[in-house]
């Protein structure tokens, strides 16, 4: 890449437009988005400078951010040519980040065709499968021979999204089915296309939200799905690259939520800093509201902690270990609802397995913590006569806090889910605080039974 960045920037230097084309356009197009971020100022120049073709493949691949900086810096004709050939997933796309007033400006750009096109995707809500599909594909008739819908690709197969998949229609553009088309290329010409259709059919609705098309993607082997309307009609196609990008968004999306902070949408150096802190300071409130029901549970244990000062020792390793064991069940809950391999109707089965393994996770930290208090107890006399008791509360603490954290922390983003909400908002940090809260009263109240009559 340095060698690349070099060569460019000496091109640059000599105004040699002719010879940077013939170099940039011998480039793939992943080393110009990557120059591009090596470059950043000089990216417009870039797509001024590539073929119409190159530039469209380029811009495509390249972040939101990065676009609008890109766009505002063209020339009208390069603009208007860009606009009019990016595919119209990748255009509905870009309009979709873009404010009001700039989406006008460039749907003015499009030709007519264009133009109905753009607005009827952008009909669509915002998170539905209706704003990732293209009408760019290839439909034909059972009625029809291999050898006509050969024709028909070498006809129309140039402008569609992909020619992996051919789709089936009747005479009113109800889908009917779909065939790969290597096995219209491995048949006898005169073969009906009726004759290989077996009715295997997986399709989109394109109300259905982007997060159920993911998921369907992933269950099925598939470089591109139909998209129908309520009637069966076929609209148009997703295809795998989209669901990818969508994907990586709400991947993104979901880290950040887990982090416990809002999706930033934007790249982390591209936000601005007071935007950035808009984002975080609402859920740093609710934590630290939350947290200062700590020092509640605290001062209405505090003729305990004054008799006993030995328990405020273990504080902090009672508040972090049932944080710890809460957050780690809502991550692998949260990344499983994802996934698809837990819903809701799966909620006694997750707590039955995070009773038994919040059990046994308990057991294992409060058989530590209890020898850690005996191994300190043969050098040290800081725990007292009764170091034995102490160790048995913070024993059975541990077994109690961590059970009750992987419960709360597993139960939390299916409750969520239940309500309407995202479960990602179900953040490790939200978990932790109210582990942290529960935690220190499942603390005290084991030490009130366990040294009752001895030391309290």
């Amino acid at each position: 890449m340095e060698e690349m960045v070099e060569q460019v920037e000496l091109l640059l230097e000599k105004q040699d437009d002719t010879q940077l084309q013939e170099y940039l356009n011998n480039l793939n197009i992943s080393d110009v988005e990557e120059l591009i971020g090596e470059l950043p100022e000089h990216g417009p120049k870039f797509i001024e400078t590539l073929s119409l073709n190159r530039s469209v493949n380029v811009f495509r691949i390249l972040e939101f951010p990065v676009q609008e900086r890109i766009i505002k810096k063209l020339s009208a004709q390069t603009l208007e040519d860009l606009i009019n050939e990016l595919p119209p997933d990748d255009r509905t796309a870009l309009f979709s980040e873009l404010h009001g007033d700039a989406v006008q400006k460039l749907i003015q750009k499009l030709s007519r065709e264009n133009r109905e096109e753009a607005l009827k995707l952008l009909g669509y809500e915002e998170e539905s499968v209706g704003r990732l599909m293209t009408p760019d594909y290839i439909a034909v008739k059972r009625t029809w021979d291999v050898s006509r819908v050969l024709s028909h690709i070498r006809r129309y197969g140039k402008n569609s999204e992909t020619i992996d998949v051919i789709y089936v229609i009747d005479e009113h553009g109800v889908l009917l089915d779909d065939i790969r088309i290597r096995e219209i290329l491995l048949v006898k010409p005169e073969t009906k296309v009726s004759e290989l259709m077996d009715g295997r059919l997986i399709s989109l609705s394109a109300s259905d939200p982007q997060e159920e098309a993911i998921n369907i993607f992933r269950m099925n082997n598939r470089t591109a799905l139909p998209v129908v309307d309520n009637s069966d009609v076929l609209l148009g196609i997703v295809t795998v690259d989209d669901i990818l990008w969508i994907a990586n968004e709400e991947y993104t999306e979901d880290i950040q939520k887990i982090g416990g902070t809002e999706a930033l949408d934007e790249p982390y150096l591209d936000i601005n800093l007071f935007k950035l802190v808009k984002k975080r300071v609402g859920w740093l409130i609710i934590l630290f509201l939350g947290e200062m029901l700590t020092a509640t549970a605290m001062g209405y244990f505090g003729d305990e902690i004054s008799k006993v000062v030995v328990l405020a020792y273990f504080i902090p390793l009672i508040i972090s270990s049932g944080g710890n064991s809460g957050s780690q069940a809502s991550t692998l809950i949260i990344q499983a609802m994802a996934l698809g391999e837990v819903t809701i109707t799966d909620w006694w089965r997750v707590m039955r397995r995070e009773l038994l393994s919040g059990l046994m996770l308990g057991v294992c930290l409060g058989v530590i913590g209890f020898l850690r208090i005996a191994a300190w107890s043969m050098f040290s006399t800081i725990y007292g006569p009764h170091w034995m008791l102490v160790g048995f509360t913070v024993g059975a603490s541990l077994i109690g806090i961590v059970l009750w954290g992987s419960l709360s922390g597993s139960m939390l983003p299916l409750l969520l889910k239940r309500l309407g909400a995202d479960p990602a908002t179900s953040s490790a940090p939200f978990v932790a605080t109210l582990v942290d809260v529960t935690g220190l009263i499942i603390y005290f109240t084991i030490a009130v039974i366990f040294m009752h009559g001895i030391l309290l």
